[in-house]
């Protein structure tokens, strides 16, 4: 009988501690109601004990996901557990999720507790959130370095004390696939009422097996997969959802199990993470990458002339490549263009469909043809940063062999217009120093990387840069024609990220599994 493997989707709560990639309230909204669309069954929203903003942002998307469940992680601790309840009790289907690490090195050196004392903090967090619902996770942080016979034991008493999921995490990436799945094996042999709760497993990829470890536990008996969008996450990432599920599609005898993911929207809610969080695609990315459906090899390309499935596992059009690839022009109407970023997967307000028709007319006038990439830069730009402190209005730059590359900027800064000049050793470094005095800000750039999002000379420049002030690390990204312009954007777009940080220092530190 073929079983059902539920997708619990982290991208908004452990996918958000890659360093850098914090999201506001609004950007967490708008991922997770495509995260639903997407089929995801559980979407865990953030920590709301981490901070104010975590707390608003897990309130608001309970309060607009109708379909999936929400989850609201939380340490097993009655401020915490009562924290989350407030925060996701808004949801048509609310989860409690809480955790207490399980592990010897932990139990010592982290919380300075026996295991009997962890096993009674593990049993009372349980039995506190079922006063408030009996939709309750509870995972045993480290479990994959936790005695399994102990292991076998928390997972028995918080089964007993009303928990529907029990969470097995490699939380530092440390499993090897065999014996992950022989761990899994015996927690559903020695915990004598499994049957009564979904075994979860949460995996990272430290050592780059992550996807492996995940298939691995399905295959033992595991039957929900804790995952993110495109894999992202702390230090190394998770568990790529879209690897998990297309692994599942593509070989569905290996473990004869199905999940209820939508695939034909795994390309586009993988472009909208990477827009929002700043995180570029690796090219050669499994599943999403730009070389994923790519054969250069002659002997490749004439294989694929023959019989696509010669090199080709998976058509593109499974995870919604080359879908709705309607071109779009200058002609292009109003109308046309709501239909068509519908059809993308966002949903526009009367008001936000008038901003970006306006900046789609100009980039038109500019381009040729306006491409979905083209499309989704101008949503994330125009559309996701209205709440911004800082924006760019106008900006000039002069440069040349035989002259000082200066930079004129005129900014909002907290609603009210300025403006002011800068030079540097190019027109991109005049038009930093430029928006750096103007905004007072005094970051480091760490790292900076253009790239174009389409093809042709008229293509879009995407710009990504990386920020550091004092000990926040924040990514910026833009986009425009024009590469300074684009530059520009993206400097601006990571100092909004550090402010966001700096007023949330907990979002990005708070609940590891």
């Amino acid at each position: 009988m073929i079983e059902k493997v539920f997708i619990f989707d982290t991208t908004l709560r452990d996918g958000e501690q890659s360093p850098g990639a914090s999201m506001n309230t609004a950007e967490k909204v708008r991922l997770a109601t495509q995260l639903e669309k997407l089929g995801v069954d559980v979407i865990e929203a953030g920590f709301p004990a981490a901070s104010e903003g975590d707390f608003e942002a897990v309130t608001q998307v309970a309060k607009k996901v109708t379909h999936s469940e929400v989850a609201a992680l939380c340490r097993a601790t009655v401020s915490d557990i009562d924290r989350a309840w407030k925060a996701v009790c808004h949801a048509a289907r609310p989860r409690i999720h809480t955790f207490l690490a399980t592990s010897d090195i932990h139990i010592q050196y982290k919380l300075n507790m026996t295991r009997e004392e962890v096993l009674k903090a593990a049993v009372d967090g349980v039995k506190f959130a079922a006063t408030f619902t009996d939709n309750i996770e509870f995972s045993a942080e480290d479990g994959s370095r936790t005695d399994p016979d102990f292991l076998c034991q928390v997972f028995e008493a918080v089964i007993d004390a009303g928990a529907k999921t029990v969470n097995l995490p490699d939380t530092v990436g440390y499993a090897i696939p065999e014996e992950f799945g022989n761990l899994v094996k015996y927690v559903m042999e020695n915990t004598p009422n499994i049957e009564k709760a979904v075994l979860s497993v949460h995996c990272h990829n430290d050592l780059g097996l992550a996807t492996a470890n995940t298939l691995a536990a399905i295959k033992a008996g595991a039957r929900q997969a804790e995952v993110t969008i495109n894999g992202i996450g702390e230090r190394a990432g998770n568990t790529s959802l879209e690897e998990v599920v297309m692994a599942i599609n593509t070989r569905p005898t290996y473990a004869a199990v199905t999940t209820g993911i939508q695939t034909k929207h795994i390309y586009q809610i993988s472009r909208l993470v990477s827009m929002i969080t700043g995180m570029m695609v690796q090219p050669n990315k499994a599943i999403v990458g730009a070389n994923a459906f790519a054969h250069e090899a002659g002997i490749h390309q004439d294989g694929m002339l023959k019989n696509p499935m010669t090199y080709e596992i998976m058509k593109p059009e499974t995870i919604g490549l080359n879908a709705n690839r309607m071109v779009m022009g200058k002609h292009s109407g109003k109308h046309a263009l709501l239909k068509h970023i519908k059809n993308m997967g966002y949903d526009l307000s009367d008001e936000e469909l008038k901003i970006v028709f306006k900046k789609f007319k100009d980039l038109a006038d500019k381009k040729k043809v306006v491409m979905d990439e083209d499309l989704e830069a101008l949503v994330n730009q125009e559309v996701l940063r209205t709440s911004d402190i800082y924006s760019i209005t106008y900006l000039q730059v002069t440069s040349g062999t035989t002259v000082l590359p200066m930079a004129t900027v005129k900014m909002i800064l907290n609603g009210k217009e300025v403006v002011g000049t800068g030079s540097g050793n190019g027109p991109i470094d005049a038009a930093f120093n430029a928006v750096a005095k103007l905004t007072g800000t005094r970051s480091q750039l760490l790292r900076f990387t253009v790239s174009a999002l389409t093809g042709g000379t008229d293509a879009q420049g995407e710009v990504t840069v990386r920020l550091k002030e004092d000990e926040c690390i924040a990514l910026g990204r833009g986009s425009d024609p024009d590469i300074i312009t684009a530059s520009a954007y993206a400097y601006v777009n990571g100092l909004n990220r550090l402010e966001y940080l700096k007023m949330n220092p907990a979002s990005a530190t708070a609940g590891r599994l």
